[in-house]
Formats: C-alpha cells, sequence, structure tokens
C-alpha cells in the first residue's frame, strides 16, 4: 500500500495560510510567464504589421497562434489557482468567524457560571426580612416623632364655630369693660408714690382747716 500511496507524512499538516500563499506563488510564476508571453506575441505582431503577405508573414502567424494558444492555457490555469485562493480565503473568514464565535460563547458561560455562584450566595428570605425590620424601624421612628412633637395643655379638637364663638366672647367681655365712666385704674387705688409723705387728705378735713 505504501509503494502505490506513499507513507504517511510524519511532518506538520499545512494550514490553510500555508496553501494560500503557496497557491499565490504559483499565480505569482504564471503572471511572469504570461507577461513573456505577451511580449512575445507584441514582437510578432510589430513584424506581422511591417511584412506582406506571403509564405514568411504567414509562417510567422503560425508562432503567433501557437503562442496564443500557450497563453489561454497559461490564463486558464491562473484563474483557477486564483479560484482556488478564493475559496481558501473564504473558508478563512469562516473558521475565523466561528472561533470568534466560540469565544463568545465561552465568555458567556463563564459569565453566566460567575453569575449563578454570585446569586447563589444571596439569600432572598434574608433580603425580605431585612426590609421588614427596616419597615419596623422606620414606623417606630415616625412614632418616636409624633411622640416628642406633641403638644401639652392644648386641645387639638377645636373647631372653627368653638373658636367663633370665643373671639365673639372676648369682644363682648372688652366693650364691657370699657362702658361707663372713666375711673382710676384699679392698680393705682390706695397706693402712695414713694416721694410723697404723707398720705392725701380727705375733701372734708381740707375744709376744716381753711375755715
Amino acid at each position: 500500500m505504501n509503494r502505490l500511496f506513499g507513507a504517511k507524512s510524519s511532518g506538520p499538516k499545512p494550514t490553510l495560510n500555508s496553501a494560500i500563499s503557496n497557491v499565490d506563488e504559483r499565480v505569482s510564476s504564471i503572471d511572469v510567464k504570461l507577461a513573456a508571453i505577451n511580449a512575445e506575441l507584441t514582437g510578432y505582431q510589430t513584424k506581422l504589421s511591417k511584412m506582406r503577405d506571403g509564405p514568411g508573414k504567414t509562417a510567422i502567424k503560425q508562432k503567433a497562434l501557437k503562442v496564443l494558444q500557450r497563453r489561454k492555457m497559461y490564463e486558464g490555469q491562473r484563474d483557477q489557482l486564483q479560484q482556488q485562493v478564493w475559496n481558501m480565503e473564504q473558508a478563512g473568514m469562516m473558521q475565523d468567524n466561528l472561533k470568534n464565535v466560540m469565544t463568545t460563547v465561552d465568555a458567556m458561560k463563564q459569565t453566566n457560571k460567575s453569575l449563578k455562584q454570585q446569586y447563589g450566595k444571596i439569600n432572598i428570605d434574608k433580603i425580605e426580612r431585612m426590609q421588614d425590620e427596616m419597615a419596623d424601624l422606620m414606623d417606630i421612628g415616625n412614632d418616636i416623632q409624633e411622640s416628642i412633637s406633641r403638644s401639652y395643655d392644648i386641645p387639638e379638637d377645636v373647631d372653627e364655630a368653638e373658636l367663633d364663638a370665643e373671639l365673639e366672647a372676648l369682644g363682648e367681655e372688652v366693650e364691657f369693660e370699657n362702658m361707663g365712666v372713666e375711673s382710676t385704674p384699679s392698680f393705682m387705688v390706695d397706693e402712695v408714690p414713694q416721694f410723697i409723705d404723707d398720705p392725701p387728705q380727705k375733701t372734708d378735713q381740707v375744709k376744716e382747716a381753711a375755715g
């Protein structure tokens, strides 16, 4: 079997990039040959344009025809090789895209695993209990604020009608005090200023002293 198909190569397997490089080199060598053929055809064309019809011109045409056939053969080979390069480049792009997809999938798997580990450490019941405790503490705080801000000796259930009645009563009391003759204020009755030695005499005592 080894005689027919050859022994297995123990060297490194060719990569896609190396295969593309090899084919590109072959295309470059064909381009060199095509350039030489075109130059040869240009020389034949120049000669034929200066010759008259005859056996010599016919012989040159035969040579030019063979060169043209050879050029078409090289052009066909070049087209095939270029198509191979294109196919391999497309395969390489697909391979790169697949690697990118696999990298993205691996990153997403790792992220998903990390999230599961992190969320696994969180106890929802503990969070709910903590929220309930915070709500209870807020209620206690509100009760304390209401308690220390409570008013003293001030009735809280006074309505507007009672307020109007109290104001009207105060107005009548003021009018009653202002009625009648003006008299000495109560705070001045039976009070003697400190700068007077004797108290004021009554009216009858003043008359007797004058008589």
